[in-house]
């Protein structure tokens, strides 16, 4: 029996989109592969034609061509409930081990890895690799916060960020942060030059000249930091760092100063 034909007809967004996802080197084949079915059914032809181009059955050419038709070019990314290839493991078993990684961690060491974890769950390390990626879990990752026990924190949290949004009238924020122990470092011999067929270079070795203390202040308006650099650390040395400060801006601006802490 001859098959049903099921014309498409898209308009120019459609159309545009369509054209898009096929010059996009992200698409995935699948996706493109029935793109360029529907862009062959637009351009006027016929099933068994576009299925001999394209390398595809009749029946596909004119699934898709019903599909699009109904449901819009959406359904070209979608896969139909109970296609595609079965979990291997069911869903107790990935929940076990995605629990595994996040509430222990092996004896003696600071993380797992992808062979430890699949050794303690009896599965495959390529399976365990999948899951991980899939949930964003990089045991081999770490970063560093501090919580704050000030009753009132968030409420200065506010304040302050709500001066950086919304700073008042003819006045100036600054973010202050201060940077001790700093080394003071320097080669031990003079670094040669760039030149042609020779990148710079440097001693490997170099001499201590002892620590400096950094004090800076960023601009908001327009990125600007100001900055100086003290032999000591003190509050002598930070009140001449404010008083540096209120020299470099107009008198009539009210600066408002925010510690980066």
């Amino acid at each position: 029996m001859r098959n049903t034909h099921f014309p498409v007809a898209l308009g120019p967004t459609d159309r545009a989109q369509l054209e898009q996802w096929q010059s996009a080197h992200g698409t995935p084949q699948q996706v493109a592969l029935r793109g360029r079915i529907i862009l062959e059914a637009l351009a006027g032809q016929q099933n068994q034609a576009i299925a001999a181009r394209l390398h595809v059955s009749r029946p596909t050419v004119n699934l898709w061509r019903k599909r699009v038709r109904q449901q819009g070019i959406g359904q070209l990314g979608e896969i139909a409930p109970g296609r595609g290839r079965k979990p291997h493991y069911d869903k107790a078993k990935r929940e076990a081990i995605i629990n595994t990684t996040l509430q222990t961690k092996p004896q003696g060491m600071t993380h797992g890895s992808c062979r430890l974890m699949a050794e303690d769950q009896n599965v495959s390390k390529d399976t365990v690799n999948r899951l991980w990626q899939m949930h964003n879990i990089k045991p081999h990752l770490s970063r560093t916060f501090k919580l704050s026990r000030d009753a009132k924190f968030l409420e200065k949290l506010t304040d302050v960020v709500g001066l950086y949004l919304n700073p008042p009238e003819k006045a100036l924020v600054l973010c202050l942060d201060e940077k001790s122990q700093i080394q003071a470092l320097d080669r031990t011999q003079p670094g040669l030059p760039l030149k042609k067929g020779r990148c710079g270079t440097m001693t490997h070795d170099y001499k201590r000249n002892g620590t400096t203390t950094l004090f800076a202040a960023l601009n908001l308006l327009d990125g600007k930091v100001i900055g100086q650099c003290h032999a000591r650390h003190r509050h002598q040395e930070w009140l001449k760092f404010l008083r540096q400060l209120d020299r470099e801006f107009p008198r009539n601006l009210k600066l408002h100063l925010v510690m980066d802490n």
